[in-house]
Parts: C-alpha cells; sequence; structure tokens
C-alpha cells in the first residue's frame, strides 16, 4: 500500500505533467494547407468506359449506424457504375478531416456489412499497380442468403495509402508526434453477380480508370503517393 508521502509524490507528478501532455496534443489539420476534398465534385459521375447507374443503390447502413458515420465523417458518397458490357460496381467513400482516433473504425466493410446482417470472410490483401503509386487494398467477401459480394477497400491517412491494424496506428502516431490530425477516407469497391476471381479483376480495372479519372491535385489523398 501506498504512504501518504508516496500518493502525494504521484499526484504531483502527474499536475506536473499535464502541461507537457497539452502541449503534445495535435492541433493543426492537415486538410487546411491542402486542396479541399469535395466527393460529390472531384469523383466523376462518368470516366473511361464508367457511367453512373442511378437504378442501382449501394447497400446503406440502418439509421443507428448512419448516425454514427454522420459524427466520424464530414462527407459520404455512394454511387454505381456501369460499363458498356453491362457490368456493375458499387463505390462508396467516407471521408473525414480528423482521423486521429479509431473512431472512424465504424465504416470498415467488416462492420459494415456485418452490421447489415451479411457474414463477412477475409480474402486476403492485394497490392495494385497504379500508374502514379502501387496501392494495397484489403480483399472481402460478404455473404447473406443469395448475395454473393466481394470487396475491395483501402484507407488513406493524408496522402499515405494504408489499411487497418498497426500500419494505421502507426501513421497516425507519425502525425501526432508532429503535432498534425490527419484527415483521410476509406474507400470501397464491391460487385455482385459475379465469381471472386471475376469480381476483383473487374474492381481493380474500376479502381485505376477511377484513379486516371480523379483530379491530379488531389489524387494522392484518395489513392496515396
Amino acid at each position: 500500500m501506498l504512504t501518504r508521502g508516496a500518493a502525494l509524490l504521484i499526484a504531483a507528478s502527474m499536475a506536473a505533467a499535464l502541461p507537457a501532455a497539452e502541449s503534445l496534443r495535435p492541433t493543426l489539420r492537415t486538410s487546411d494547407s491542402k486542396p479541399a476534398i469535395a466527393l460529390d465534385a472531384q469523383v466523376p459521375k462518368r470516366f473511361g468506359d464508367w457511367r453512373e447507374d442511378s437504378s442501382m443503390i449501394p447497400i446503406l447502413p440502418d439509421a443507428g449506424l448512419q448516425a454514427t458515420l454522420d459524427t466520424a465523417y464530414s462527407q459520404v458518397l455512394a454511387r454505381t457504375y456501369i460499363n458498356s458490357r453491362r457490368q456493375r460496381v458499387m463505390l462508396s467513400i467516407a471521408y473525414g478531416n480528423d482521423q486521429s482516433s479509431e473512431a472512424t473504425a465504424v465504416h470498415r466493410p467488416e462492420f459494415c456489412y456485418s452490421a447489415q446482417g451479411f457474414d463477412v470472410e477475409d480474402a486476403g490483401g492485394a497490392t495494385l499497380g497504379l500508374a502514379k503509386a502501387p496501392l494495397r487494398v484489403q480483399r472481402l467477401i460478404g455473404k447473406m442468403a443469395t448475395r454473393f459480394e466481394p470487396i475491395t477497400y483501402w484507407i488513406t491517412l493524408d496522402e499515405t495509402a494504408t489499411l487497418p491494424g498497426l500500419s494505421r496506428k502507426m501513421q497516425q502516431l507519425r502525425y501526432g508526434m508532429r503535432g498534425l490530425i490527419a484527415d483521410g477516407m476509406i474507400v470501397r469497391v464491391s460487385t455482385v453477380g459475379l465469381p471472386a476471381t471475376a469480381a476483383f479483376q473487374l474492381q481493380d480495372s474500376f479502381v485505376a480508370d477511377l484513379s486516371a479519372a480523379v483530379p491530379a491535385p488531389v489524387r494522392s489523398r484518395y489513392f496515396g503517393s
């Protein structure tokens, strides 16, 4: 048991450390010094062989989860695209200007799809050879009744593409130690009606076309650099 003197010493040490802790708390947002993100304007409705298909809406969260997303993110975009071969890809992007905590993890497909009643399987990772820089992505398979939905997603912090886990936490720490609050987004594409291999190949082609179509000044914010 601590003596009264030892307890007082610990309390005094903690009090003395508070100003230092406050001084280390990140205060500068990376988004304040860069072109603003505007998902609806910067993600084209038509590019390459793709155009928006308003007849099919991607899976949307229930009201409870949507309320959480509205708190964690400042912008959310959900569209379906179709190409000349009548193949469809669903795109969902959620952007927030504060990615300094794990609060934004609620939008990860592992959780978002599970909350909608899907069984979600890990299908491994992959690296897409985009024109400007390789992009590391996570693959999943979502299943519910007869619906089979292969999913590809990635996360960005500022201009760095990353994945959930240690890599993302280390990136958050690096920004925090520099007094910065990184913005970022989670980008998800998925396909219904194709086997996994064909679906992922189509998604890879879609992501490459989208990368080329997003305006150059903000491209690294969507795909990393």
